[in-house]
Parts: C-alpha cells; structure tokens; sequence
C-alpha cells in the first residue's frame, strides 16, 4: 500500500475464546464431536428461557413503536428505572443521565478504550478478560497493564503489586475491576474494593468496574457492588443482560457514570463517550424497552435464584471430578459461570502429549503444537481438542505468565456436564503423566 494502514495496537487485537473454535471447527470436520467449553454463553449450553421471558418479547415485537430509534442515550424509562434500581443502594446516586447504552458490553469497552489518549493507560487483573486487555492495549499501542490476581490466595488481587504499580507508573489514569471475576470466578469482598478506592483516591484516578456478572453468585456468595464503596471517587459501571436473563444475542449493555461532576476531565470522558454514541444514533432499542418489564416481574428474583443454584451445584460437581488430579489446582468459584485450572509449576513439557486415534486431527493438532513458541497450555488445550473433542481455552492467552485453562460452569444437561469433565480429567491424567 501507499501508506502503512494499521497502527501497531492492531497487533494487540486477539481473542482467544472465539480464536479457538477455528481449531474446533477443523477438527469437528474431520469427524470429531466437539463439547464447547470457549464462551459464556447460557443458550449455547441448553439453557432453556422462561415462556414468560419470551411473551414478554413477543409483546413488545409486535408494537410499532419497538421498531423505531431510541434516544441516542438509551430508552428513557428503562434508564430511569436502572438509575432508581441504583439509588436504593447506599452509596453514589445516579440519575438517568448518567446512563449510557450501547450495543453489548464489547461495543462499549470498545469505545471506553478507543477515545483516551494512547499514554492514558488502564491497569486491569490478570489474568485478564480479553476483551478489555486487547482494546486497553490497542489503544495504547503496546502491551496491557495488569496487576495480578493470585489462585493461591482465592483469586484476590496483590494489592501491594497493584500499588506500587500505579506509585510508578504516572501514566495510569484508571483501576479496571472486574467482579465477579471472569475466568477465574472470584467474588471481591469489601475490604479489597475498599483498598481499590483508596488507591484511586491517593492517586488521583477513576475506576472502571465491569459487573455484567454482579447477579451471577452462588455457594453462599453475594456481589458486593461498586457504588455502595466508592464514595466521592469518579467511575464507570458496565453491566448488562446477556449473563443474567440470560440475552447474549441480544447485544445489550450500558454504562453507569458515578460522580460524574467531581473531575473535569472525566466529565470530558463521559460526554465524549456521549457524543460517540450520538454518532451513531442509537443502540438496539428491543432489548432495552424489555428490561424493566422482565425485571419488574414478580417471577424473575426466583428464576436467577434457580439458575444460580444450579451453577453452584455444577461447580461442586465438576470440583469433585477434577480435586484427584494431581499437578492441577484451582479454587471454589462464588461467581460468573467459570472455574480457571492451573497446572502446578514445572509440571508441562515439550514431550507430553495425548493419543489421538484419527490420523487427520492427529496431523492437524502435531502442526499447531509444532509452531514456533507454543505456549505449554495451549499444547495441553490442543491436545485435548484432538484427543477428547474437549474445547477449552488457554489461560496463556488472557494475558497470564500462569498455565492453564478455563471452563464453564454452564452445560445444563447433567449426562453431558459429566461426560465433558470426565473427558477432561482423563485428558489431564493422561498428559501429566505421558
């Protein structure tokens, strides 16, 4: 080309949840029964929705006034009833302008990223959602921040890391928090959201908190919400309804702005962010007029309950099956709908591998384990794919020096739930001790 096209940030644009079910669907072709375990998706894992949710949509499809724009911020009401959803807490107080809708909570991390300027830099967890580490380093043009959560201390975060990290390095403007925590399944409890604020106040920055799963806890669990802790310090909450009702193709998910007025600069964000989305008009408009409706419904605190429950129960289950593997720890999760395994240090090789019987995969995962610099997770996630039809993904690849792999805690057939993890623990057995 004439001139270079892309900035070096385009580099850092990698999604590994997805990114690996091109390897899936090669070796689905060639015969394989493949058991999804990438992505959080409830639908995709059997889940079946409430008639009552889908009247609830029918209803609304057949009005006139659904098929129409919104207002570029989002549905008035619904934005007025997030924001006394809101206001019930203690804490920060919002109104309805303090809301801001967007096409799914990716289009709006996309754009949270894409408008600060590229020395501005957001220190988030690792390991690390892909989705905001990839676009936190595409926008800086370079690799992301991150401050470690630790699976020998339940997943918490090394606040003294965390410190020194932002004591140093003048050019972090923002903490991203995400709880609960995806992939590991920790729920943060309030001393560390308060140490979390107390940081951003020493040092003069905002937060982001990602709480798409803040209605997702089980096991005794309960998310403690970021309003209700950081008193007079400006932050962003994304939160939406594609885990809970659950909608994920329904491509819904809005912004919180909290003290919006307390800095000037962040003022500036959050009506750049404003001004983004007037660009494009608006958002999808269906799923926001049915928000209140679902969750106004006197049925809909039970259906979470139930759902919850039984997330809970799949990971007691699916602890029980792997807890005898030797050379693997994890921890119980309280939250979302994923548990992270890592191996023990110094127990992966280049040697180890799985028999697979078909010659074509056994060609197919020998070419990508055979790939210069091949993460030792990832060979144990290719094999596995290969050999058991199992696909996870490599925790190498959510930005972790840490090896291992995540799965979902979301199959709602119990034949299928049990099939797949006892797919993985031979898989595991069977490599560690190759």
């Amino acid at each position: 080309m004439r001139q270079q096209l892309l900035r070096e940030g385009a580099n850092e644009l990698s999604y590994e949840i997805r990114g690996i079910v091109k390897k899936a669907h090669q070796v689905e072709q060639s015969g394989q029964e493949i058991f999804w375990e990438n992505i959080g998706d409830p639908v995709q894992k059997n889940i079946s929705i409430p008639q009552w949710i889908k009247d609830i949509i029918i209803s609304l499809a057949s009005k006139d006034e659904t098929y129409s724009y919104s207002d570029s911020k989002g549905v008035i009401d619904t934005r007025e009833f997030l924001a006394e959803l809101n206001n019930k807490r203690k804490g920060a107080q919002i109104t309805s302008e303090d809301i801001l809708f967007f096409n799914g909570l990716g289009d709006a991390i996309a754009k949270l990223y894409q408008y600060l300027i590229p020395s501005s830099r957001i220190i988030g967890p690792s390991p690390a959602y892909s989705t905001h580490s990839s676009a936190e380093a595409a926008h800086a043009n370079t690799h992301p921040l991150t401050y470690s959560l630790n699976p020998d201390e339940n997943w918490y975060p090394d606040m003294d890391e965390l410190y020194l990290k932002v004591k140093y390095n003048p050019h972090i403007v923002g903490i991203l928090i995400i709880n609960p925590d995806n992939p590991t399944g920790m729920v943060y409890p309030p001393s560390i959201l308060e140490r979390f604020v107390e940081i951003a106040r020493e040092f003069n920055l905002f937060i982001i908190c990602d709480e798409i799963y803040l209605n997702v806890t089980y096991n005794g669990a309960s998310s403690q919400v970021l309003a209700e802790y950081i008193k007079e310090i400006p932050a962003i909450s994304l939160k939406g309804i594609s885990k809970e009702m659950p909608w994920p193709g329904g491509r819904c998910g809005w912004m919180e702005f909290y003290n919006r007025k307390s800095k000037p600069e962040f003022d500036r964000l959050c009506e750049t962010l404003e001004n983004a989305k007037m660009i494009e008009v608006s958002s999808t408009k269906l799923p926001q007029l049915a928000i209140p409706l679902i969750m106004k419904d006197a049925r809909y605190a039970g259906y979470l309950k139930e759902q919850n429950d039984k997330i809970g129960k799949r990971s007691k289950l699916i602890t029980k099956i792997l807890s005898s593997v030797r050379g693997i720890k994890f921890n119980e999760t309280f939250g979302a709908f994923y548990n992270t395994i890592i191996f023990e240090e110094g127990v992966l090789n280049t040697h180890q591998k799985l028999r697979i019987e078909n010659s074509e995969i056994r060609e197919l995962v020998e070419s990508w384990v055979g790939e210069k610099n091949v993460d030792f997770d990832k060979r144990f996630v290719y094999y596995l794919l290969g050999a058991k039809g199992v696909c996870v993904v490599p925790i190498s690849s959510f930005w972790s020096d840490l090896q291992g792999f995540r799965v979902t805690l979301l199959e709602e057939n119990e034949d299928i739930l049990l099939q797949t993890f006892t797919k993985i623990k031979e898989g595991l057995e069977e490599y560690l001790n190759s």
